[in-house]
């Protein structure tokens, strides 16, 4: 039988010393990321620019707090703009603010993001999407420090550190023309890359238990361990969308669970790629396996209804049907331990098609007394 006793309670998270912990959310001490404190802790004294790489989802924007949280301008505001969220034709505004009746629409003075840092941070999020008419300007601004607004001649000097970074390799786009070459080199003054998720694994307990109590206060809900071959699914998979996927993973997880003990859709997860052991992708399915079996022990072997297997697994009943199939998971291997599913009376019109949960007041205070 396999051990379900808990990794660890997720009322304590993972001990970590203060230098890896910078930040409520910067969590890690794997060899990767401890590489990566020790680059932030380095350059944030200084004034220098950084220059953050990273995939999608890696926590680009966290360093980039953290490096600004441990410099002298942390009393400073750090003001954020992604290049990528805003149109072309209103970059430059953002960036160096306008006079009033400087373009149709222009009704009033806005200060720009540079202006509203003054003494403190700037980061500039998805910097390869920055437009090629924009580049020269903030250059200047980058070796001078100093603008105008649109619709202004009025030179303005400022105090501004600038963070960029992006998930694009920007040697290749300098190469290509898309990209200055002497802003590139203006920008990666310091350059750090974060690694995937999947190039520091050893941090995913950590981070799962720090997702889990996060969400577990902010739900009102009291998950106290996380079963052992959960925690082994979930190390096991490569986590593509990196710690964003990981985090709005453990969040539904959260959601769906109801006891005291962590249940995530597994089933969800996809199989690890093509380049992963034959061994791990074993243990996967097997890790998957006797998911699927206690949960289906916890509620006697009833799939379907609104306390079935499938509810508490978060998927279709027809999908938990087929995954059983598909890792030979059977009542004859449990004789005696199956029930079919009650439908209790007076709240059919909550119930679909063989008792199965559609939509009900059950359990809901705000919806009570709406189905009669």
């Amino acid at each position: 039988m396999t051990d379900l006793s808990p990794v660890a309670s997720v009322s304590q998270l993972i001990p970590l010393s203060p230098a890896r912990r910078l930040g409520e959310d910067v969590i890690g001490d794997s060899p990767a990321f401890n590489w990566v404190i020790q680059q932030m802790e380095r350059v944030a004294p200084t004034n220098s620019a950084v220059l953050i790489y990273g995939e999608t989802g890696t926590g680009k924007e966290l360093v980039a707090r953290a490096i600004h949280n441990l410099s002298s301008r942390c009393q400073a505001p750090l003001v954020k703009l992604n290049c990528s969220a805003i149109p072309a034709a209103l970059l430059e505004s953002e960036l160096f603010g306008h006079e009033r009746g400087a373009f149709t629409g222009a009704v009033a003075q806005q200060l720009g993001r540079f202006q509203l840092a003054d003494r403190g941070t700037l980061f500039l999020d998805e910097i390869g999407e920055l437009p090629l008419e924009l580049q020269p300007k903030l250059l200047r601004v980058l070796q001078e420090q100093e603008f105008e607004r649109l619709g202004s001649t009025r030179t303005i000097r400022i105090n501004v550190r600038v963070l960029a970074a992006t998930n694009q390799n920007l040697l290749q786009m300098v190469e290509e023309r898309r990209f200055r070459a002497d802003l590139y080199y203006r920008l990666n003054v310091f350059p750090i890359e974060v690694p995937p998720l999947r190039a520091r694994p050893e941090d995913i307990p950590a981070l799962i238990e720090h997702f889990v109590a996060k969400f577990s206060r902010e739900m009102n809900k009291r998950i106290e361990s996380i079963p052992a071959e959960v925690m082994e699914v979930l190390k096991l998979h490569d986590w593509p969308g990196n710690i964003r996927e990981l985090e709005n993973f453990i969040q539904r997880a959260v959601i769906l669970s109801w006891g005291p003990s962590l249940r995530p859709p597994l089933a969800e997860l996809q199989r690890l790629p093509n380049g992963g052991a034959s061994t791990a992708n074993r243990t996967l399915a097997e890790a998957q396996r006797e998911h699927i079996l206690e949960v289906l022990r916890e509620t006697g072997w009833v799939i379907g209804g609104y306390q079935g297997a499938a509810a508490r697994l978060g998927i279709p009943r027809t999908t938990l049907v087929y995954r059983m199939q598909k890792l030979g998971i059977s009542r004859e291997q449990n004789p005696g331990a199956y029930r079919r599913p009650v439908v209790r009376t007076g709240f059919a019109s909550g119930f679909g098609k063989n008792g199965e949960g559609t939509s009900s007041s059950l359990g809901n205070p705000c919806l009570q007394g709406m189905d009669a």
